[in-house]
């Protein structure tokens, strides 16, 4: 039986698309390898500007995260969905939770260092808190940003966030929630020896687990959707240490630089197709309604 929340009247789309337009995406086999190629070029970015470029941890993750800043502003002045808006903030949340997971988690030991270097950018490299410790804290945050979620009365479904404080606190959980999976990621290639490609076969196959049981009826949708979309991340994060990571630590060893160019041109091919289906289906839901206020008259 479907709860209340997930189901629109005519009435109530009406009502709703007058007010406000939607903001957010079809959940689609599209929209899962955007996320991925958006989230695997967050973690080859932000490794990019962190270690490669050695600006270190700590300003590049003030710098991301004004970076998320702006993109989030643009997103939510935005009247209806855009798909370069919208995965530009999907894109900066994976790089800002990149360097963010790595500055709660690492230290400046030589551990943590790329090959060769001595030291990173300047301020403190870290706070060393652990894979563990770290990934504690960002469950209670996203725990806490649902509880807060929960309390409002609000949809969870993602098609049917279609207010301004909806939408605020979904990307307060796209944050916590890629940083986490940044920190699952990292912990599954390099404390778990599992290694890169068997960090991200787990996930996939966790992901194929979930997949499975949205045939379960039981089992809520909206709640396989949101593990769905942690579990995205920290495969996005050992893909992306797969991509750039030397050959002797397991890894390909395409560089940070060379990876993440690679990965933009495939997210901006696929925003590009995202935006132009959007105008596509933009036109014939104009033409549809054209079509029956013309019936309409008539009768």
């Amino acid at each position: 039986m479907l709860e209340k929340s997930e189901v629109l009247t005519d009435l109530d789309v009406a009502s709703t698309t007058r007010s406000v337009m939607k903001k957010l995406p079809e959940v689609t086999l599209a929209f899962w390898i955007m996320k991925i190629a958006a989230t695997t070029l967050g973690e080859t970015a932000g490794d990019l500007f962190a270690q490669t470029l050695e600006l270190g941890y700590f300003l590049t993750t003030i710098a991301l995260f004004l970076i998320f800043v702006v993109t989030l502003v643009v997103q939510l002045r935005s009247r209806r969905y855009n798909p370069f808006f919208y995965w530009t903030v999907i894109l900066s949340t994976s790089m800002a939770g990149t360097t963010m997971s790595d500055f709660m988690n690492r230290d400046a030991s030589a551990t943590f260092l790329s090959g060769g270097a001595t030291s990173l950018g300047w301020g403190p490299q870290g706070l060393g808190l652990g894979y563990p410790v770290g990934a504690a804290i960002l469950i209670s945050l996203l725990v806490a940003v649902f509880a807060v979620w929960k309390l409002t009365g609000m949809t969870f479904v993602i098609r049917d966030i279609v207010t301004f404080r909806g939408e605020v606190l979904f990307w307060s959980a796209i944050l916590v929630s890629n940083t986490l999976g940044t920190s699952m990621g990292d912990f599954l290639s390099d404390s778990s020896g599992l290694g890169y490609a068997g960090g991200a076969l787990l996930v996939c196959g966790m992901l194929a687990v979930l997949l499975v049981l949205m045939k379960v009826p039981v089992v809520p949708n909206v709640l396989l959707f949101w593990f769905a979309f942690v579990l995205t991340r920290p495969l996005g994060a050992t893909a992306g240490d797969f991509l750039t990571k030397p050959v002797a630590k397991g890894g390909l060893d395409f560089g940070t630089a060379g990876s993440s160019a690679v990965l933009l041109a495939v997210l901006l091919g696929l925003m590009a197709y995202a935006q132009v289906q959007e105008r596509r289906a933009a036109f014939s839901s104009a033409e549809s309604a054209g079509q029956e206020a013309v019936i309409q008259r008539a009768a």
